[in-house]
């Protein structure tokens, strides 16, 4: 029988993760295709419902601005959704239920060191406090990182945000960009174009920093051109986006992904 994953989310349109999952599962030879579905606001219970109802839908991605209500609809928790209280993965298990999982963070670590970064013992900066941002300081805090620096207008956010980071977390302000090896943006910010996609004062900067904007369409965002401009290493939020997804195939499938044919239709 063939078997069903889809994404949901408002807006889905722009999604890569139909052409990165359905490569990998052709890639395999897997009985599997993957949509995307726009799902509105306060239709989540509906959408989840419908994962149930339906033999054979037995993976979910969830994207803005979904991941809190899916973590309320799912039968149980992984350990990092549970804490983090966000998901972006559903797993049907073997007995029918279904399980959230949060594959942001340590999706991004894994981008990291494929492009040569090591976080542990590097000082790390993650600007917002939203779902991703937690799941990335938990995950930076995990991969040992020395430090890990929330920075949000919203100081509430950024103190609940770096509580999962542990004694390496700290809430900080912008002052605190210039002193990090890593400065990762993770608001949707960087989709404006022009100054107001900018999050902040790009003077801050140095030459020897990495700066990850996780917005990936457009793929040049505002902050990564004012980053090259000061000589840091630029990167959007693709490589994020394609570890993510190579965790959930992973969880879906029990198969070690494809990461050539992932990252091939990512860039295509």
């Amino acid at each position: 029988m063939s078997k069903l994953a889809a994404v949901i989310g408002q807006p889905v349109a722009h999604s890569r993760s139909p052409a990165i999952h359905n490569a990998a599962f052709a890639a395999l030879g897997l009985p599997w295709v993957y949509l995307a579905f726009e799902v509105a606001p306060g239709r989540v219970p509906q959408a989840v419902r419908g994962m149930r109802a339906l033999a054979g839908f037995d993976g979910m991605s969830v994207t803005f601005p979904h991941k809190q209500a899916a973590a309320k609809e799912v039968d149980g928790l992984s350990p990092d959704a549970l804490a983090l209280g966000v998901v972006n993965t559903v797993v049907r298990d073997a007995d029918g239920r279904l399980r959230g999982e949060c594959t942001d963070g340590d999706g991004l670590v894994a981008s990291l060191r494929e492009s040569g970064f090591e976080p542990a013992g590097r000082r790390c900066c993650v600007v917002g406090a939203g779902g991703s941002s937690r799941s990335i300081v938990r995950s930076l805090a995990r991969a040992r990182a020395a430090e890990v620096v929330v920075v949000n207008r919203t100081r509430e956010s950024a103190i609940r945000a770096c509580a999962f980071a542990g004694p390496v977390g700290r809430v900080g302000d912008e002052d605190d960009l210039s002193a990090a090896d890593l400065v990762v943006h993770a608001t949707p910010v960087g989709m404006r174009g022009g100054p107001e996609g900018l999050p902040f004062d790009a003077a801050r900067l140095r030459p020897d920093q990495l700066v990850v904007d996780l917005v990936y369409d457009p793929p040049d965002t505002p902050l990564l051109g004012a980053a090259r401009a000061r000589g840091s290493t630029a990167v959007n939020g693709l490589g994020m986006l394609v570890h993510q997804a190579a965790i959930q195939f992973r969880l879906w499938t029990s198969e070690p992904a494809p990461l050539d044919a992932m990252w091939a239709a990512a860039r295509s």
